[in-house]
């Protein structure tokens, strides 16, 4: 979690950064807002995922093609170990 500083103390470094720069509180926001948004980086949904997407690696190919056969696979022991148990 991202920590911010108290709006008080924000306030007061915001006035001084002012004072000594000879600009107003209003410019002061308006330049660090440009800046902040110029600065940003625009990344696509799937860009923040990618790194994600399948890192279970239980599957090779095409999951569509092949969940059938990979849910009998995946629970075939599970069945027949419940069989046995009654």
């Amino acid at each position: 979690m991202k920590h911010y500083p108290n709006p008080k103390i924000l306030e007061e470094r915001l006035t001084a950064y002012c004072h000594t720069h000879g600009i107003t509180e209003n410019q002061a926001v308006q330049l660090a807002l440009q800046q902040f948004l110029n600065d940003a980086v625009l990344i696509t949904p799937y860009e923040l995922g990618v790194e994600g997407f399948g890192a279970d690696h239980t599957h090779s190919g095409d999951i569509a093609m092949n969940s059938r056969q990979m849910l009998r696979e995946r629970f075939r022991d599970s069945i027949a170990r419940s069989r046995r148990a009654r």
